[in-house]
């Protein structure tokens, strides 16, 4: 029976000649992309989800590729197709679909073509199959916000993200008898809410990602849990700004007679308020370094906190303070433009 070519490398976007590695890579970017759970009732989503697992039940393991590659690149995706005779009897059962139920823990039925050239489990048998299928439960991407104290100091905050867990009517299978089951639908995986207590050790980072093994979401047919992999955001602080990676700068205002003459003032750290020494001829715009003052490293040690100095002028004069200055533009011989052209 002729029945349309398919072709698997256009349908994942790869080259004839693509590593394993670039294959699945790309796999898992379109498979995330088109998910039925991401893309609620979209069937053109769902049909090209099942499109790109097919493929890639193909193309990630090495005996099927190499047989599928026997038939050639001539052929054109959706042109007439009739396998060789004896050609088919490779039987695929769910058990090498393990990678794709890594990941999403589903697996659609096959078309035509697939079936022609490899045989397969399909309709009714395969379900039954499902049965006896067992696959580590997805992984789980989720982001936290954390201040700039956290990260420094370490947290342990309580969250609670959507996971899904094995249904406990079917027991991850999908089937109440013959039927799908009705409580999850057939999905054998339910979605409720799961409170955790995480820690964050001292030293994260922007961007920093914390595995929690086993807390993704429940495996099938008594497999273990996915991974959780925590993405760190820190929240802009109004007191400190980030320098780098490890330190951190504050800014402070002071006075133009305070520049001139030296002070000390108090400046917020991460510790508390500390108190600055301004040296005399201090410039606007210049930095004052506190070693040591910055944020706390994975290994203990800290990086440094930047001190700027703003020179706020008055907006306003008493008749006092306007006599005094006055008095010292006619003393002082200090030219500001002096050497600028």
């Amino acid at each position: 029976m002729a029945v349309k070519y398919r072709d698997y490398y256009q349908t994942l976007g790869v080259k004839r000649d693509s590593s394993q590695k670039e294959i699945r890579k790309t796999y898992r970017s379109l498979a995330r992309k088109y998910h039925p759970d991401v893309n609620p009732g979209d069937k053109a989503a769902e049909e090209k989800f099942k499109d790109i697992q097919e493929a890639y039940a193909v193309l990630s393991d090495p005996e099927k590729r190499r047989k599928y590659d026997q038939l050639g690149a001539s052929w054109q995706q959706g042109a007439d197709f009739t396998p060789p005779s004896g050609w088919s009897g490779t039987r695929v059962e769910f058990g090498d679909m393990r990678d794709i139920s890594d990941i999403f823990g589903g697996v659609g039925d096959f078309s035509d073509f697939f079936e022609s050239i490899f045989g397969g489990a399909r309709g009714h048998q395969g379900r039954q199959q499902r049965r006896g299928f067992a696959a580590k439960g997805s992984d789980i991407e989720a982001e936290i916000e954390l201040t700039l104290e956290e990260v420094h100091r370490g947290t342990q905050p309580t969250l609670t993200l959507q996971v899904e867990k094995a249904c406990p009517a079917c027991r991850g299978t999908g089937l109440s008898g013959r039927a799908p089951c009705a409580r999850c639908h057939g999905r054998g995986r339910l979605v409720e809410p799961r409170t955790m207590t995480v820690k964050i050790a001292p030293g994260a980072r922007a961007s920093s990602i914390v595995r929690l093994a086993g807390k993704g979401a429940a495996g099938i047919g008594g497999a273990p849990s996915g991974d959780l992999f925590l993405r760190i955001k820190v929240k802009p602080d109004p007191r400190f700004e980030m320098v780098g990676t490890d330190d951190i700068q504050v800014e402070v205002p002071v006075s133009p007679w305070e520049a001139a003459l030296g002070t000390k003032v108090p400046v917020p750290s991460l510790e508390g308020s500390v108190e600055v020494t301004i040296p005399p001829g201090t410039q606007g715009g210049s930095r004052l370094r506190l070693r040591g003052q910055g944020l706390r490293k994975r290994d203990g040690t800290r990086g440094d906190q930047y001190v700027k100095v703003r020179i706020m002028l008055p907006t306003s004069l008493s008749r006092e303070e306007e006599r005094l200055l006055k008095e010292l533009a006619q003393v002082s011989k200090f030219d500001p433009r002096a050497g600028k052209h």
